[in-house]
């Protein structure tokens, strides 16, 4: 009984890993700190020039 049981959880072990790498993540995309500051520095530009128009 007991190889039944380590076999089965086994298999079932990995069928749960396969399944967790096919979903889709809810985390956000990872963006430097370097990168945000470009976007930001981007971002206040755009807003001067609408402003000044």
């Amino acid at each position: 009984m007991n190889r039944k049981k380590k076999v089965k959880s086994t298999l079932k072990a990995q069928l749960k890993r396969q399944k967790a790498k096919l979903q889709k993540s809810n985390k956000p995309k990872y963006i430097s700190k370097a990168e945000r500051a470009k976007l930001e520095l981007e971002q206040q530009e755009n807003n001067e020039t609408n402003t000044s128009e």
